[in-house]
Formats: structure tokens, C-alpha cells, sequence
């Protein structure tokens, strides 16, 4: 992640379409770029899906960028380092999982979402913990 103060995420390149890869004559050229590949070619993104898909992580480049700038490199540094410290803390298995500190480092504090309301466990807990344990440590 290099320092950024853009604002919105960056148009991704396209994809080399058929006409990319066509000789003089408008056909697909085998020889140069090897066989067509029709699936490579329908499962490519659009540009407002990938825009959205890489909201958050500009918005987050920007803050940092941001930060460093007004307090200097330690700042970013800091907070990075914090956020690590909270992702590694692990969680008893089997209970709902919520990381309300990440979501203070991050920021994300005041907003709500479902994952919030229901802590990915929508089929409902399991009832044996003991089990649960077992698969965690692999015994």
C-alpha cells in the first residue's frame, strides 16, 4: 500500500479483449497468445464492481496517508501495528466472534451492519464447545 491521496479507487485496466489479441485480418491470433479463452473473457469485472469491491481500503489508504502527513510517520505506523495486535487476539471456538476493537481502530465503530446484529451466527451456536476446541487444536 503506497501513500495515496486519492479519494476514490482507480479505474482497473480492462482485460485484453478479442480485438486486443486480433491479428490484421480481425481473428483471434493462436500462435502469439495461445488458445481463446472464452471464460477468462466473460468473468471479467466491471468497473463499478471493482471500484466498490476497493472502497474501503482507499478510504483507509487516505486516512493514513493523511495522518502521516500531519503527524508524522509514526502515526500510521502506530495504528497499524495496533490493528495487528488485535486480529491475532484469538477467540474461544464455538461463541460468537466480535472484534469490537478492530472496529475502533478502523473506525467502523458507529456504523451497523448485519454481521453486528447476528455475529455469523445465523444457524445458531454449536452446543458442544468441546468439539469445537477438539477441531481448533487439531486433536
Amino acid at each position: 500500500m503506497e501513500p495515496s491521496m486519492r479519494i476514490v479507487p482507480p479505474v482497473a485496466p480492462k482485460s485484453a479483449s478479442l480485438t486486443a489479441k486480433a491479428n490484421t485480418l480481425g481473428l483471434h491470433d493462436t500462435l502469439q497468445y495461445g488458445l481463446r479463452s472464452i471464460a477468462a473473457e466473460t468473468k471479467s469485472r466491471g468497473g463499478l464492481e471493482n471500484r466498490l469491491a476497493r472502497w474501503e481500503e482507499t478510504q483507509d489508504n487516505l486516512r493514513l496517508t493523511m495522518m502521516r502527513n500531519l503527524y508524522g510517520v509514526h502515526a500510521p505506523a502506530r495504528l497499524l501495528m495496533e490493528r495487528q495486535i488485535v486480529v491475532s487476539n484469538p477467540h474461544i471456538p464455538g461463541m460468537g466472534q466480535s472484534n469490537i476493537h478492530l472496529d475502533i481502530l478502523m473506525g467502523r465503530d458507529e456504523m451497523l451492519e448485519p454481521a453486528d446484529l447476528f455475529l455469523g451466527m445465523e444457524h445458531g451456536p454449536s452446543l458442544s464447545i468441546h468439539s469445537e476446541m477438539e477441531k481448533k487444536l487439531r486433536m
